[in-house]
């Protein structure tokens, strides 16, 4: 399309070019826009490469048009593709705990005093107590009290401070 649409001072309907076209809003000086696509194929490679990151975090992908406020926008060779929902922090650690079921093949209220301290290792590990109510929560998930997780922690940090906790389980255990 010709014509000074956009730019101060046009007219946009003179001799030789196209009137502007009516309703909403015009362009005005800057970058030019970042074009948008309204819905990705979903076997674009980029969201085929995203997808496992976005999943594992627990969060959602939307629409660029449907972003709100701490979405994350990505582009794609110039063009906004997608959206990026990042979960609330209790929501991620509800996933976390939902993902650690589903490997566990069982609730982890039923799993074993050993295995419910590997995975509250590995929740300690990816910060699952550093958010508000991580301990209750995850007590919860594991059908133990708030005391038994602190002590499950106390545990494993004086295991991880003594840097021998083997060598010294065998020393009691008479081996």
């Amino acid at each position: 399309m010709t014509g000074a649409r956009g730019r101060p001072g046009g007219t946009g309907g003179g001799a030789g070019e196209e009137p502007p076209p009516t309703g909403g809003p015009q362009p005005v000086d800057g970058p030019p826009p970042v074009e948008r696509v309204a819905s990705p194929p979903v076997d674009h490679p980029f969201l085929l490469a995203i997808k496992p990151l976005v999943d594992a975090m627990g969060g959602d992908l939307v629409a660029p048009e449907q972003a709100s406020g701490d979405d994350v926008v990505l582009a794609w060779e110039g063009a906004d593709l997608v959206a990026v929902r990042l979960p609330h922090l209790s929501d991620s650690l509800d996933h976390i705990l939902a993902e650690l079921a589903r490997r566990h093949g069982m609730p982890l209220s039923e799993l074993d005093r050993k295995t419910k301290q590997s995975v509250v290792r590995a929740l300690e590990q990816r910060g699952a107590f550093s958010v508000r109510h991580g301990v209750e929560t995850v007590a919860g998930a594991l059908g133990v009290s708030r005391f038994t997780i602190y002590n499950y922690l106390n545990r494993e940090n004086a295991t991880n401070s003594t840097g021998n906790a083997k060598k010294a389980q065998g020393a009691e255990g008479g081996e």
